[in-house]
């Protein structure tokens, strides 16, 4: 019998349709595999938890001691202009001081303090004078060498040491205290749900849909913790502007946090961590000028190498023990320092280049490249969460001492948590309550790229 039915693979010219395309074929060449982007998803949070995570909390608000060595810089303006003769005669003709750090306020523990007397701009050294006796907060000088000079209202006043009289009693003593600073646990829950007939279901592209929704929602646990780690703040601040100038205006420990949305007729205070990003912006210096600095913007059209080993020598002032810092970073400025021969990259403003590694897999899992400064070197991470964000040409650069991960309870995934009335379903949740530790904010830096 002729077959007279002729068959085709090809849907009708009106698309898929016919039940040989509907039901009979399979497009699917593995049909339980699924691809995803962002395998590694949270390098800031891998990193801060091995680097140390405490446990030990008693409150989810917690307090921590810093201190600054007062004899890293010892130094105060004079407001007068004392003349400082070449002679052993006391002085009258003196003036009081504007500001001074690293030192205790102006009084008898001042006597015997031997400093190098500068301009403002400390390039030209007027003479080295010594504090002989103290009225009023106001010091007396004698000339210990150079030639005799008066003082501008301006000039600094370096202490290089203290001298004391043969037969005289010890000199006043002084001495300051610890300071304090503070962060906040933050609770985070992030919940998944199936019916109990779409669990039962066989299914392609993944045979278990609720296998697959836990892959999935611990991911994205895990990114939103990465991004508070790194972006987030909270009511009453840190504490960390001691370092600079500054402080933020709402910059006083509590526990006040702010008041949740209505679930079910009940209210919760929500407390908040402060990132380690959003610290240093908001507390750290971008004054050129100054010592602390650790805010770093760069212009790309313009940057120079001279631009650059300033940078880093204020960026490693503070030795890390490793040898080396850790700089997440999104991808605009991972890519800026592979533009070595672009017109507008460091070749040819300045005719250098920098040192890039090859890219490395470090042991816990994500990917770096090595990036030799003229003062140290730096871990670039590329971080996918700063990638996707306002912040890809941002680095943040953190010193591994002075940061860790808080836990006040800890990281649990909970199932099976809506019963009430034989519910046809699961619903599961990842639940932890965590922050971050950060001290000597000075210590961390953030370098962007405009």
């Amino acid at each position: 019998m002729a077959n007279t039915l002729q068959k085709s693979l090809s849907p009708d010219a009106a698309g898929a349709s016919g039940f040989l395309y509907d039901e009979r074929r399979d497009f699917y060449i593995s049909p339980n595999v699924t691809k995803e982007l962002w395998t590694d998803v949270a390098p800031f949070l891998t990193t801060l938890s091995n680097i140390e995570t405490r446990s030990d909390l008693k409150d989810p608000v917690f307090k921590m001691f810093e201190h600054r060595n007062p004899w890293q810089k010892q130094q105060f303006t004079v407001a007068g202009t004392p003349t400082i003769p070449d002679n052993d005669t006391g002085l009258t003709n003196t003036a009081a001081v504007v500001t001074y750090e690293g030192l205790g306020a102006p009084d008898a523990s001042w006597i015997g303090l031997v400093c190098e007397i500068w301009d403002a701009t400390k390039t030209t050294k007027r003479g080295v004078a010594m504090i002989t006796n103290m009225a009023a907060a106001v010091p007396f000088w004698k000339l210990m060498s150079g030639t005799a000079f008066t003082c501008v209202a301006t000039d600094i006043a370096v202490v290089i040491g203290n001298a004391q009289g043969e037969g005289m009693e010890s000199p006043e003593p002084w001495a300051d205290d610890l300071q304090v600073v503070w962060n906040a646990c933050q609770i985070f829950k992030t919940p998944l749900q199936i019916t109990g007939t779409l669990q039962a279901a066989v299914l392609r592209g993944e045979s278990n849909e609720l296998a697959r929704l836990r892959s999935q929602k611990s991911q994205e646990h895990k990114i939103q913790k990465e991004r508070t780690f790194l972006f987030g703040t909270r009511v009453g601040g840190t504490g960390l502007g001691e370092a600079g100038p500054t402080g933020l205006p709402d910059d006083t420990f509590n526990d006040i946090g702010r008041t949740s949305g209505t679930i079910n007729g009940t209210t919760g205070k929500v407390r908040s961590t402060y990132g380690a990003m959003s610290a240093v912006l908001d507390y750290g210096s971008s004054d050129s000028t100054a010592d602390y600095q650790n805010i770093f913007p760069i212009t790309e059209a313009s940057f120079k190498y001279s631009d650059w080993v300033d940078i880093t020598e204020k960026m490693f002032q503070y030795v890390p023990t490793s040898g080396f810092k850790r700089a997440f970073c999104g991808a605009g400025a991972l890519s800026f320092w592979n533009k070595l021969s672009s017109s507008s990259g460091f070749a040819g403003n300045s005719g250098w280049d920098v040192h890039l590694g090859d890219m490395d897999r470090d042991r816990l899992g994500f990917n770096y490249r090595m990036l030799e400064t003229p003062h140290g070197m730096l871990q670039l991470i590329p971080t996918p969460v700063m990638t996707r964000s306002p912040y890809n040409k941002h680095m943040l650069v953190i010193d591994d001492s002075n940061i860790f991960h808080a836990q006040y309870r800890p990281s649990k995934y909970q199932t099976n948590i809506k019963t009430d009335n034989a519910y046809d379903g699961v619903k599961d949740q990842y639940f932890c309550d965590e922050g971050i530790g950060l001290q000597m904010i000075e210590s961390h830096s953030v370098m962007y790229i405009k």
